[in-house]
């Protein structure tokens, strides 16, 4: 890749544990200087909401800073790796890349679906609501964007295990929209690279490119500890890995997330360094 910019979203507003905010800041210090880098954080005098009945945590500070987030993006003609921070700084993210290219395909790669409305979220919290969001559900959460969303039809989940209380709602929602999932199961049982290449068959499907989402979740917790909701039965580090040295060979990658990384779960920076060497191989 020619023309990079490192772009560090500091917010764990979309989640109600501590600590996601400090990822993108401790990832961008351990790189070199050969990059531009804009570091946005979350406003540090804001109190998250943790009320169990409040159903809509954090929304006007979420639209605050995606708002901000998305303006920078547009804003740069290089190609731009987005550090989260919690999943919902995708939303601006992945709708600043689709402005700025016009139809893109997305490939999610999460532990879990990302894909409640506020209709069926149990928790508020707006992590759980992104992916959705990207595909035009949950308009409240995307008015600082005046373009098209993505297509369901051209969007992919890969690497998806958490089958939570709502699991069904969630479920519903993505086959009333046509997303494709593929699970860890899946990975498993026809290797990396037959799911990656499926991936890519639909998200390329009469579009411009793709915009990879990448959740450090998808891997698992006794891998990567360091992430803010740890899912077991990941897949293993050889298959991360191969995930990624399958992105490095696709020309039409539009651009790439690193989401959810924790430091304040990490154990002697072992998920720093296996973020290290996803970004190290993404960037050459």
């Amino acid at each position: 890749m020619k023309d990079i910019t490192i772009v560090g979203a500091g917010s764990d507003l979309g989640v109600s544990i501590d600590g996601a905010r400090l990822g993108p800041k401790k990832i961008i210090d351990t790189l070199d200087n050969n990059y531009k880098k804009i570091l946005i954080e979350q406003n540090r005098d804001y109190v998250k909401s943790l009320d169990k009945n409040d159903l809509k945590k954090n929304e006007d500070e979420v639209n605050k800073f995606n708002k901000e987030l998305y303006t920078k993006i547009t804003n740069e003609n290089n190609f731009c790796i987005t550090l989260g921070g919690d999943h919902s700084i995708a939303i601006a993210s992945g709708l600043a890349s689709l402005k700025k290219h016009n139809n893109l395909g997305l490939i999610w790669i999460d532990a879990h679906l990302d894909y409640n409305t506020w209709q069926t979220t149990i928790t508020g919290n707006i992590h759980g609501l992104p992916l959705a969001s990207l595909n035009g559900l949950n308009k409240d959460l995307s008015k600082f964007h005046d373009g098209e969303f993505f297509n369901p039809k051209n969007t992919v989940v890969v690497g998806y295990r958490a089958f939570e209380e709502n699991a069904m709602d969630e479920i519903n929602n993505i086959k009333m929209m046509g997303v494709t999932v593929y699970t860890t199961k899946d990975i498993k049982e026809y290797g990396v690279n037959k799911i990656m290449e499926q991936a890519f068959a639909i998200a390329n499907k009469n579009t411009n490119g793709v915009h990879i989402s990448f959740d450090l979740d998808v891997i698992d917790p006794n891998i990567a500890k360091g992430v803010s909701v740890k899912e077991e039965n990941g897949i293993n580090l050889t298959e991360a890995m191969e995930i990624t040295t399958y992105l490095t060979k696709q020309n039409n990658i539009k651009s790439f997330d690193l989401v959810e990384y924790n430091p304040l779960n990490d154990t002697d920076s072992n998920t720093l360094k296996i973020a290290n060497s996803i970004l190290n191989k993404i960037i050459k």
